[in-house]
């Protein structure tokens, strides 16, 4: 599979959100795609929010899980049916609850039935991740 040639732009995925995912799409924003990479925000809002006051992990795992899976699809096109397989997920640090999260991502390998991706989670303006994961992505066949 070519890895160096965007088959989607952050416009397209956008659409395609809006288009697959009406109930959640909002949540996200494409800043950024290049080949093989991608950055999303995720606007963090109250609903985010864990007792605490800081981001809580489902809100994070889905920022992660978006973001693998339009990175995947900005390589292969709009591809719905492509579903999570595996993550590990490592929560470092506690996320400023004030502000957006970032997710800078990469694809490792991209094959024509796996995706695996790496993913660093951000508070807006600050330089440590707050979470790291691991995902894998299954690509259904071409018929």
């Amino acid at each position: 599979m070519s890895q160096s040639k965007l088959v989607m732009t952050a416009e397209d995925l956008t659409a395609f959100l809006e288009h697959e995912f009406p109930q959640v799409h909002k949540d996200f924003l494409v800043e950024e795609v290049a080949p093989m990479r991608l950055r999303v925000r995720l606007k963090v809002e109250e609903r985010h929010l864990r007792p605490g006051g800081t981001v809580s992990g489902p809100s994070m795992f889905a920022l992660a899980d978006v973001a693998v899976y339009l990175a995947t699809l900005a390589m292969i096109g709009p591809v719905s049916l492509a579903v999570t397989t595996n993550i590990s997920m490592d929560f470092m640090r506690k996320p400023a609850a004030n502000t957006d999260l970032i997710a800078e991502t990469r694809i490792l390998k991209l094959g024509r039935l796996l995706s695996v991706g790496d993913v660093l989670l951000f508070s807006e303006g600050v330089a440590e991740p707050v979470a790291r994961a691991s995902m894998t992505y299954a690509i259904p066949p071409s018929k």
